[in-house]
């Protein structure tokens, strides 16, 4: 049953989907300083995924949001990072693998780098499948 003021399924076409993930913490050893080296720290990351429109119920219909944890992690335990830059690079191209992910932002943040002057300091970069 359809309930009232609800306009029916055929009547709209989705444009965009946008699957997110916000805050999500990983450690990894990053840096371009000396005492970061060997050292893990903290990164927070959020993303923002536009996938092809959803055509069903099924997760096999969407991308499910473990896949950015996983290769979050994945990159981080590939060794030391000289740039928070390099990571977000690697996350969003990645991420553009899945066939379902058109295009792909990807946040990359140190809460240390500017202690105490600032909460975080880091990047965002945006990508399209070329």
């Amino acid at each position: 049953m359809i309930a009232a003021n609800i306009i029916p399924e055929g009547a709209v076409v989705i444009t965009a989907t946008t699957l997110f993930v916000r805050g999500l913490r990983i450690e990894a050893e990053i840096g371009v300083h000396g005492h970061e080296r060997r050292c893990r720290q903290i990164l927070l990351i959020d993303v923002d995924l536009q996938i092809r429109p959803v055509r069903g119920p099924a997760l096999t219909d969407t991308l499910d949001y473990s896949v950015v944890l996983i290769e979050a992690e994945t990159i981080a335990a590939s060794g030391h990072i000289v740039l928070v830059e390099t990571f977000a690079d690697r996350l969003g191209r990645a991420l553009l693998y899945y066939p379902q992910v058109v295009r792909a932002t990807v946040r990359v943040a140190k809460p240390a780098a500017l202690t105490p002057a600032a909460d975080v300091a880091g990047v965002e970069v945006v990508m399209i499948r070329g």
